[in-house]
């Protein structure tokens, strides 16, 4: 197998380019988790699931930061210069920007199947297959791959 090695610009390059991928998607699902709030089916949830859903607002909030960061760092700490060390940070927190996205989504899953389902249970198991589901193409799938390249 042919592989390219990257130079460190383009590493740097690459690894905003991937931030911005998964930013939109973390504030749209957080605008919706705002609205949510001021909907009147949201008073059909108890109080506990209204603070599962407060939980997954602030998950939602802690990806968007990590994944933000980068930029705030590199403007502020090395600016005009791409080094090792931005491109290693970045990476690492966008890697895990994605497990409070995981988490926060799963909760938003078990809400919403709740209120369809009208049941805990199936809504739990929705919102656990969910999670199985981006655990395994997040982290899962990416592993798999790096060991078969070894």
């Amino acid at each position: 197998m042919q592989v390219h090695r990257e130079t460190l610009e383009e590493e740097a390059t690459h690894v905003t380019d991937e931030a911005r991928m998964v930013l939109p998607g973390v504030q749209a699902v957080l605008g919706f988790q705002l609205i949510a709030v001021f909907n009147q089916r949201f008073q059909e949830f108890t109080a506990g699931e209204q603070l599962i859903h407060l939980v997954a607002f602030l998950l939602m909030a802690l990806a968007m930061g990590l994944v933000m960061t980068p930029a705030a760092y590199h403007r502020q700490v090395e600016r005009g210069s791409v080094s090792r060390r931005f491109v290693d940070l970045s990476s690492t927190l966008l890697t895990l920007a994605m497990l409070p996205l995981i988490a926060g989504v799963c909760l938003d899953t078990y809400l919403i199947a709740r209120l369809i389902l009208k049941e805990q249970g199936p809504a739990l198991l929705v919102a656990v297959g969910t999670a199985l589901l981006l655990t395994g193409l997040w982290y899962g799938l990416p592993a798999f791959c790096r060991r078969l390249r070894s």
